[in-house]
């Protein structure tokens, strides 16, 4: 029989490509979220309606999760704003209770499990709060600040020694993927920006602030390594930093994804996002009607993403900032060492988002 993944918080960023993978390994997949993940996949899979705040729920349907094998936990609490939330204690005991409630009482039903993976990110290195020993490696004394990574990896390794599984963290950076409507994602951002900035006769100016060099990862690929690790003894127990495999700087994506989007870019123009996006509603509504796109908001659309991207692309921030590099040498000597292009990852993102009538078209 094939081994059964569940993937809790399916229909984010990080959990539909997870689904995407491991199909195309010949894994059973079953997907727990609130809403039906979008995939492009063909393959069947069993999806689950379920709120991890409920610990109710979960325990009521742990008897539905007998035969999983491996369990890959993206799903997040984020609250509104998202930045400010990052350093709240609420924010942290949700996201661990979270966890309790699923896998107490699936680790008690999945008699075969084997593996699980949980998610973290640079944020495990303090740059959300310090500047960071560069690179930030795996190996290093967790940083000392509070964060629901270290309450939830905590929980986990004294769960799976006393269960007698495996498990790997991840850290990803900066995942970029075609998911609207969640909390960190900058492909709807950036189009639905491109979309009005066109709409209204403006350029496509570059919004942030000062220049900042960041890493980012595909989706894909994240979603690849999750498969890699389920099943590979070099994976168990360990911590993998997640980045394509190189740098970039906005301003020189930025003509990258004008050209894939159909827009000129222009002068910067410091916009805080978070305001303007809102604030452009009704033009965004002219917009889908206009193209004959899917009827979403963009409340809908952007979740809480629009924050990120004024995070992201340093909007309000002048001089020299902390860099956040990590290295990503242990999982490639690990055995694992599929890249990606960012320009592209970029672009096939925005092309995917276009295709599924999320943006508008080409001019």
């Amino acid at each position: 029989m094939s081994d059964t993944v569940l993937i809790a918080g399916a229909s984010g960023l990080v959990g539909a490509a997870a689904i995407e993978s491991f199909l195309g390994a010949g894994y059973e997949v079953i997907a727990v979220s609130r809403r039906k993940p979008e995939v492009d996949s063909e393959i069947a899979f069993k999806h689950i309606s379920l709120d991890l705040q409920d610990p109710v729920a979960c325990a009521e349907l742990a008897a539905s999760f007998a035969s999983v094998t491996h369990v890959v936990y993206t799903a997040v609490f984020e609250k509104p704003g998202l930045i400010a939330g990052w350093s709240e204690q609420d924010q942290m005991q949700t996201n661990l209770a979270m966890l309790k409630n699923l896998i107490e009482p699936l680790a008690t039903n999945a008699k075969g499990l084997r593996h699980v993976s949980v998610l973290q990110g640079t944020k495990a290195y303090g740059i959300h709060l310090h500047p960071m020993r560069i690179p930030g490696r795996e190996r290093y004394v967790r940083d000392p600040h509070e964060n629901f990574y270290w309450l939830q990896e905590d929980y986990i390794r004294e769960m799976a020694a006393k269960g007698g599984w495996a498990f790997s963290i991840w850290r990803p950076q900066l995942v970029v993927g075609p998911n609207y409507g969640v909390v960190m994602n900058l492909p709807p951002i950036i189009g639905a920006y491109a979309a009005i900035r066109r709409e209204e006769g403006l350029p496509f100016s570059f919004p942030g602030g000062t220049s900042w060099v960041w890493e980012a990862v595909d989706t894909r690929l994240v979603a690849d390594a999750l498969v890699w690790g389920a099943s590979s003894p070099a994976a168990a127990g360990e911590t993998f930093n997640l980045t394509n495999g190189e740098v970039f700087e906005w301003r020189d994506l930025w003509p990258a994804m004008a050209d894939e989007l159909g827009v000129e870019v222009g002068d910067d123009e410091p916009i805080k996002l978070a305001d303007y996006l809102p604030s452009k509603a009704g033009v965004w509504d002219k917009i889908v009607a206009k193209h004959g796109l899917r009827q979403v908001t963009m409340d809908q659309l952007v979740g809480e993403s629009h924050h990120y991207a004024d995070f992201c692309f340093a909007y309000g921030a002048e001089g020299g900032l902390p860099a956040a590099f990590v290295s990503t040498v242990k999982i490639k000597q690990a055995g694992f060492g599929q890249v990606f292009d960012t320009e592209e990852t970029f672009r096939y993102w925005l092309r995917k988002l276009i295709e599924r009538k999320i943006l508008p078209p080409r001019a």
